[in-house]
Formats: C-alpha cells, structure tokens, sequence
C-alpha cells in the first residue's frame, strides 16, 4: 500500500514558488486549509493565482496572504465577504476573474477528470457570458466554460490515513474534493492521520492516488472566523421581511426540494414545520438542512450557503459542491427563493452587481435562476430613494433571462407566465394604486389564480 509522506506545515508551504497557480479548497473558512494558507503566507513566495469560492476573510488563510501582497489574481464566485479582496480589486492591486459558483466547481471537476470543458446554461445573456462561445442545446442557450487545473491544491480534510485517503466531515467536504483530483501538486491539511485500514472504504471521499503530502494541523475557534459561532448571525427579522418570507412559504407545496438564499429568504427556513415536508437545499453541499443552533458554531455543525451554522434534519446528506450544483443544473432543485435588485416584466432577474458599488461575487445565483424549476425573488418594492425595483427592463448586470416564476415584495405578489406579469395579490394594508403607482413595469390584474 502507498504510504503518503507527512511533512510540517513550513515544509509544506516551501513547495509554492512564485507565480504558481493555486486552488484552494473551503467555503468561507468552513474546509479551508487555514494553516497551510498562513504557513504560505510566511513564505517569499509571490505573484500566485488562487483558484477558490472566495479568498478566506481578513487576514485569515488566503485573506493572510492578499494582505501580504503574494496574491496577483484570484478566480472565484464570491469575493464580497472579504472587503480587503474588494479594495483591492477596485485599485488595481489585484486582477479578478469570477465564474457562478456551479461553474467554478464544474470546471475544477472537468480538470481533473481530463475533460477539454463543457457547456451550461449558466449565466447564458449575462455579463459573465461576454467573450465566451455559445451554442443552442436542446433548445437552450449555452455557454462554453474551459476546464480548470493548477500547479499546486492546497485542501482540508477531517481525516486521512497513511495511504493519502481522504475523509471530509459534514459542509467541510464543498470545493476539497474537486480540488483535490485538479492539480500536479496536492497538499491536504488534515485534523488527524491514522493507520491504513482505519477508515472504513464505504466513508472515503478521496482516494490516496490523488494526494501528494498530508500536513496535520487541528482546527480551533479562530480558524473559523465569521462562522466561529452562530451568535454572527446578521439575521434580519422584522414584521415586513416576515411577511414575506410566509408569501415565499405558501408557494411551496408538500416534498418540495427547496434552495435558500441569503436575506430574506433564509427566514423562510424558520418558518417550515415538521408537517410541511419541506427540505432544504444548500448549495455548499447539504440536503436537508434544519434550523440555527441555539448556541455553538462551525466546530460542530454544518453550514449553510450564508456560512452561518445550521442543524442537519433526521435524513439529511453531505456531498461536495460539484455534486450539489448538479442537483441544481439537472432539475433536482424544485424551487429556489433569493434576493433581487430588479425584476422586469419580462421576468428578467438582476441581482448580483451595481456598477460602482463594492459588490464582487455572484455565487449560486446564476446556477440557481437558471437550473431551479420555479424561481421566486423576495425583495423590497422600491430602493432606498423610492425608485422602483420592477421595472420595464433591468439596467442592472443580469443574473438570468426570463427565470422569474413569481416575484414577492412588501407591496405584493406577481406571476410570470405566458401571459406576462400579474399582479395576483395585495399585502396586507397596501392598494392597488399605490401599487401602480410604485411600478413602473407593465402588468396584469390577477387576483383569482
């Protein structure tokens, strides 16, 4: 059997060189290779790329690195969760690439499998479309995504054995495991190492042929960062969210397959009950997602695609990030309830950018409006200056065309159909006028659907 050397964290981080490009496992710093990322940052290594969901948090794993200057360009989905990436995006410091959050793992995926890409629908009519090939598929736009692969894979695991397989444990698994079969060189940062044999067959998730060194480095409360503890949270709760949060619920029916995003859709978990059947999808790799914690963090629970802790449902599932984007590409998603910045009439979707706004990350979104089979947008009806939000035609960045099934703000509900847009309820207190009177999108009464 292979016997996999085990180096320190300094000799491992002595085998990045200058202008290496990096991929690096995690999402926020739940699964990062934290310790390897702070050893590397100790190094006089520069001019890297690094490949990942995001760059780690302030001065925290990759976020270390950045600050110390030996990041030149990084490719990712979400980078706003880290200011110092935004900074230096903004200056100059730093060249940024993004892809959607399925894209990036599928094309991770697709270089370590030797696969020369693949086509999706994903962010097809959108920005991140421009200068990329496009193709007609079963009647569906497509965009062509090359495959990605590094020189080195910097990744974390919960456990390994002396022969290199890798065991990940609970939401820790998300960009690792992908990550791992994608470069020339795998460096995995693991918590404990144990004999060949110890891990049952049935329960590793990586096998030792894919992984170079193994660095064992225990993890604590301050590798965690924003997901330390669920107490975080920045969970907003008021009358006019929940109210839109139950309007997101009663579209849901009984077995529905349900992905949450950030805001105001995540109240909508706190709303289902045991008789509502309803499970939770996280994109980060879980299925069946339960409430927060009262107490406690990352250390000991899952989380979700907003790094906060969550609980797992009796039945509920871990998988990589590969492997949850197909769920959602494939049709396996029923529903997906997120955030905008603007709808249009024609059930156009933007909300991942505003130029010149400190925004740089568009995460599942694309995935999400484009693979889920019904699409619901829960925002507020005007901005903070009382423009309207739903509007003839989005001028905003495009997160997907013609994908909004049902569009919920704090003055009303609206249906996308072959019809068009109507408006098929008031919330509680407000007018059909004043609901005119705040649109500027053309639309329909409903009220009998």
């Amino acid at each position: 059997m292979k016997v996999v050397p085990q180096i320190s964290l300094e000799e491992a981080a002595a085998k990045i060189r200058s202008g290496d490009v990096l991929i690096v496992g995690g999402f926020g710093m739940t699964g990062s290779p934290t310790h390897l990322m702070h050893a590397i940052a100790e190094t006089g290594a520069t001019d890297l790329t690094y490949i990942g969901n995001n760059v780690g948090e302030p001065g925290l794993a990759g976020g270390r690195c950045l600050r110390r200057g030996q990041i030149k360009k990084a490719i990712g989905s979400f980078f706003t969760s880290n200011p110092e990436v935004v900074v230096a995006a903004q200056s100059g410091e730093l060249d940024v690439e993004l892809l959607p959050q399925g894209t990036l793992a599928e094309a991770i995926r697709a270089g370590g499998a030797g696969l020369g890409g693949f086509f999706t629908p994903t962010s097809a009519g959108t920005p991140l479309a421009e200068g990329r090939e496009t193709r007609i598929i079963d009647g569906k736009e497509m965009v062509f995504i090359p495959p990605i692969r590094a020189d080195v894979a910097v990744i974390r695991a919960w456990r390994a054995d002396t022969a290199g397989n890798l065991q990940y444990r609970m939401t820790e698994n998300n960009f690792n495991q992908a990550a791992a079969t994608a470069a020339d060189l795998v460096i995995a940062e693991v918590e404990e190492i144990v004999e060949a044999g110890e891990i049952d067959p049935d329960f590793i998730h990586t096998p030792g042929c894919f992984v170079d060194y193994l660095v064992q480095a225990g993890l604590t409360m301050e590798d965690l960062g924003s997901s330390a503890s669920v107490s975080a949270s920045l969970k907003k709760v008021d009358e006019t969210r929940l109210m839109m949060a139950e309007a997101a619920l009663a579209e849901l029916k009984k077995g529905d397959i349900v992905n949450l995003g950030v805001g105001i859709p995540t109240l909508v978990a706190d709303l289902v009950g045991p008789g509502d059947a309803i499970i939770m999808h996280s994109e980060n790799g879980m299925l069946g997602v339960g409430p927060e914690p009262e107490s406690g963090g990352a250390m000991h629970y899952p989380v979700n695609a907003g790094k906060i802790p969550v609980t797992a449902l009796p039945g509920a599932s871990y998988f990589d990030s590969a492997t949850s984007f197909a769920m959602i590409r494939g049709g396996h998603v029923d529903v997906a309830i997120m955030g905008g910045l603007q709808v249009d009439e024609q059930g156009n979707l933007a909300n991942w950018a505003v130029p010149g706004k400190p925004l740089l990350g568009v995460g599942g979104a694309m995935d999400l409006a484009s693979g889920a089979k019904k699409l619901i947008i829960t925002m507020t009806h005007c901005n903070r200056d009382g423009i309207s939000k739903v509007v003839p035609q989005c001028d905003l960045p495009l997160t997907a065309t013609r994908a909004v099934n049902v569009l919920i703000t704090d003055l009303a509900v609206f249906n996308f159909d072959k019809e068009g847009m109507r408006l098929v309820k008031l919330m509680p207190g407000v007018t059909e006028d004043e609901v005119r009177q705040k649109t500027t999108a053309s639309y329909t009464v409903s009220f009998n659907r």
